[in-house]
């Protein structure tokens, strides 16, 4: 069923539809009666010669210069010319897509001035398949993500490049091979094309959609190697959490216990410490302090998703124009940026589990780094140098980038979000955190095949998938395959799919 773009319900579920399984767009009649309306209100105000900013003016430090009539005309063009000014590797088309649908939904609220046909045209790339291509790096997250929005404009004028059908080529054959006609730019459009935190929240919201399944895998390895170190179950008792009250706390204690349903951990068969370390028994405070994180920033980036991040807006209704700062990308730069921090949390937490369960004083008897061979063979001694060169770099990525603001444009730009930097290192922050996770429950499983008690249900579902990926370490052999094998099917979610198959689906807010 088509995701229909009204401008005020778009949710994250539905961004990740369009962007990365190809759900067709339509614009809501609403929204296309509001976006004609808004338009014709531009209109008039132009044949009225009323002076407005980036329609017959220039831009930023510029914003004094009065247009011709004719300059009016051409000034979109050059525009967006002078604003496709990144740099790097293209962004991922997941990515793009996002953005293209944030864009149009921002148009739908009817404040964006420009012509029904540019909205329309973001849909019809998005329903055929094409894919501008957007160089990566190039926004400050100042009048919002410039750079790379304008090489998704630069098609509305059959310029520029895509992807399509799997090849990358010029932006007007790739419009010709799928049958649409680029609209043109008139006055407004090139703006309206580009002004806001479009990519950046893009990026946010597929970003929050992958932290919900790995916070919810994250308590599955948690789970599996407290029983590999046979931990005190008491500190997931969810009465414990909800005498203190956080709501991330309270569901990460139950989804841990959850997986562990049904062990000998819990009915008392197995012999446990009276209090266990930090790292084993505080696990719901800090995996929920996540989860509580995340929660806020999975509301303001789809406050951001329905919002009208445009400069100047135009309201009809009232016949007034008003310039602002709505494109300004502090309000999701922020939460990205410590939803970052949150997963590097986590991942600090797993790598002290991980220690546990390969050191000899700490792992309740397991074998030293879980080798049968020890002296002969050292096991996964090295996994654990793996984990923490991805926790380094996580740790230094945690370094907040919306404080990093650089001035720009002749300091008419004097404070910018760094929203792009923020959203990238964030990704980067997740890509590490697949790995780290990884190599604990590919440790956990290790451990768990020493152990002769019965573990819980979602704990046995875990250890049969990960034997599907990597097996047991009988003897030394080179570990990359493994931690490559593992890495993938935490991204891929081999891992949360066997569990929840097998005890039911685990709670993420």
């Amino acid at each position: 069923m088509a995701i229909t773009i009204s401008g005020d319900n778009l949710t994250i579920h539905d961004i990740v539809a369009v962007a990365r399984h190809g759900e067709r767009v339509e614009l809501h009649p609403d929204a296309r009666y509001r976006i004609s309306r808004c338009r014709a209100f531009l209109d008039e105000r132009i044949e009225a010669r009323e002076i407005m900013y980036g329609v017959n003016t220039g831009i930023g430090e510029f914003s004094e210069v009065v247009l011709s009539d004719e300059q009016v005309r051409d000034f979109q063009r050059y525009l967006i010319y002078n604003h496709a000014a990144g740099i790097g590797e293209p962004c991922p088309e997941d990515h793009v897509r996002a953005a293209m649908v944030l864009r149009a939904n921002v148009h739908a609220n009817g404040h964006s001035a420009c012509r029904p046909e540019i909205t329309e045209f973001l849909a019809d790339m998005l329903n055929a398949g094409v894919t501008p291509v957007v160089c990566e790096k190039g926004s400050v997250g100042a009048c919002g993500d410039l750079a790379p929005m304008s090489q998704i404009a630069l098609l509305a004028m059959g310029e520029g490049e895509a992807f399509y059908n799997g090849a990358r080529m010029q932006g007007g054959k790739a419009l010709d091979a799928a049958g649409i006609q680029a609209p043109g730019l008139q006055a407004r459009d090139g703006l309206a094309m580009i002004n806001g935190s479009n990519l950046t929240n893009a990026i946010g919201c597929l970003t929050v959609w992958d932290v919900e399944r790995f916070l919810k895998q994250a308590e599955i390895g948690c789970a599996m190697s407290l029983e590999a170190l046979r931990a005190n179950m008491k500190p997931y008792d969810s009465r414990l959490h909800e005498l203190r009250g956080f709501r991330g706390a309270v569901i990460s204690a139950a989804n841990i216990r959850a997986v562990i349903d049904g062990s000998d951990l819990l009915n008392g068969k197995e012999k446990v410490k009276v209090q266990d370390a930090y790292s084993m028994r505080s696990s719901p405070q800090v995996i929920g302090a996540a989860r509580d994180q995340l929660r806020w920033t999975r509301e303001q980036l789809e406050i951001e998703a329905n919002g009208v991040g445009d400069n100047p807006i135009f309201l009809p209704d009232d016949e007034v124009v008003l310039t602002g700062a709505n494109f300004q990308g502090t309000p999701i730069s922020m939460p990205l940026d410590t939803l970052g921090g949150a997963v590097t949390m986590v991942c600090v937490l797993s790598e002290r589990r991980l220690n546990r369960l390969t050191n000899p004083a700490l792992s309740a008897g397991l074998p030293p780094f879980l080798t049968k061979g020890a002296g002969m063979f050292s096991g996964l001694m090295l996994s654990q140098y793996t984990a923490d060169m991805q926790i380094v770099e996580q740790r230094i990525l945690s370094s907040p980038a919306f404080t990093q603001s650089i001035p720009a444009a002749a300091d008419q730009e004097d404070f910018v979000s760094m929203g792009m930097n923020t959203a990238l290192k964030t990704r980067t922050i997740l890509d590490n955190a697949h790995g780290v996770l990884g190599i604990e429950l590919m440790a956990a499983a290790q451990g768990l095949d020493f152990r002769s008690f019965a573990p819980g249900r979602g704990t046995r579902a875990a250890h049969t998938e990960i034997r599907r990926h990597v097996d047991y370490l009988d003897e030394d052999r080179p570990l990359y395959p493994d931690h490559n094998a593992m890495k993938a099917a935490v991204e891929d979610l081999a891992i949360l799919r066997a569990v929840e198959d097998e005890i039911g689906e685990l709670q993420t807010y």
